[in-house]
């Protein structure tokens, strides 16, 4: 955690902040590897301090001994600003995405005279390039997803409802070291598979749907990110056509994944691929995200992706189709950028699977 401090810091250096106030709980684990689930970090120039309460006080001392404890007594504020005072600062950043507004009031009103800057992608931008530990267990994370498609794919059939489906998704990935699901399973069948947001339902899936399954597991502070798509019974010339077409537009942005690229050359390959076939406009979304501590992080493969890839950056690749009359296919890996090009972390088949 040590070098994590000495790089956040060189990025405070340049962008001239003198002190970092933390709130945001995924920041916190990140920075301190304290997995409780309340605290705040104050980091500068020469210190570093955990604010927690008399519950955390052993397991602060060990998750995080590279950051001094300060317990408090039912006014954390006042103890970030003696923190602060003690580093002769006059002004302190804070996560002004993560602060809500009644926490922002009570802040100003303990650190005053002190200054509050409103600051954005601190901890982020550091969370981009994973370590080698962090790749072992968004690896660790996506072999969960892999197996628990694998064992779903028996009990997927008429008559069953999304919502069973959902729920047994989370216990396959929970019997085999899952926190959770990184996100509320996706679920989504015959004509809600047009909805690429399409939360599991109540609905009984039929003959003749085609089935988004878009889920992933929390594993040791960190989540993968599946989709896949079947097809309940024989598909219908609109339904495979489609199917082909999502399937080669996210094989080629996969390959086309590697350092240097941008978020938006790569969902370029995406969209162009499925504009030229006739369906740009059923493809809404953009075609990835970053993946690590949260589903959704930097970078990203869209239409203002400005960030070039880079080795240990993981992101995902889900370029889809939505039709409402037809249905949906979204097809979705989790792929780590390397030095040589890339390592697609998510095995699972993506021919189009026929449970007839």
């Amino acid at each position: 955690m040590e070098k994590r401090v000495q790089r956040l810091r060189r990025l405070m250096g340049e962008r001239q902040v003198e002190a970092l106030f933390l709130s945001h709980p995924v920041s916190r684990r990140y920075l301190t590897g304290f997995t409780g689930s309340a605290g705040w970090v104050v980091v500068t120039e020469s210190d570093q301090v955990l604010i927690s309460d008399f519950r955390y006080r052993s397991q602060v001392r060990e998750q995080a001994p590279d950051f001094r404890f300060i317990e408090h007594k039912g006014k954390p504020f006042h103890d970030v600003k003696e923190v602060l005072n003690a580093a002769g600062v006059g002004s302190v950043a804070f996560e002004e995405t993560h602060l809500t507004f009644a926490e922002y009031r009570k802040l100003k009103t303990a650190l005053h005279p002190i200054e509050l800057e409103p600051m954005a992608g601190m901890v982020e931008k550091l969370r981009e390039v994973k370590e080698k530990e962090e790749l072992e267990v968004i690896r660790d994370a996506a072999q969960i997803a892999d197996k628990a498609f694998a064992e779903i794919v028996k009990e997927l059939r008429p008559g069953v409802k999304e919502r069973d489906i959902a729920l047994r998704l989370e216990v396959l990935m929970r019997e085999q070291g899952a926190v959770s699901s990184s996100f509320d399973t996706i679920v989504a069948s015959g004509p809600r598979s047009a909805m690429p947001h399409g939360v599991a339902s109540d609905r009984v899936m039929e003959k003749g749907d085609l089935v988004t399954l878009d889920f992933g597991a929390l594993y040791q502070g960190y989540c993968s990110d599946i989709t896949r798509t079947v097809m309940l019974g024989q598909p219908s010339d609109r339904q495979r056509e489609i199917y082909e077409i999502v399937l080669e537009a996210q094989k080629r942005t996969v390959a086309a994944i590697k350092r240097g690229i941008t978020g938006k050359e790569a969902d370029r390959v995406a969209r162009d691929y499925i504009s030229q076939h006739g369906y740009g406009d059923a493809f809404g979304h953009s075609t990835g995200h970053g993946l690590g501590m949260e589903v959704h992080e930097r970078p990203n493969l869209s239409l203002r992706g400005e960030t070039p890839l880079e080795p240990g950056m993981v992101v995902t690749v889900e370029p889809g189709i939505y039709l409402p009359e037809v249905g949906g296919v979204r097809i979705e890996d989790d792929v780590v950028v390397t030095d040589q090009g890339h390592e697609v972390l998510t095995k699972s088949p993506k021919e189009l699977m026929i449970i007839d």
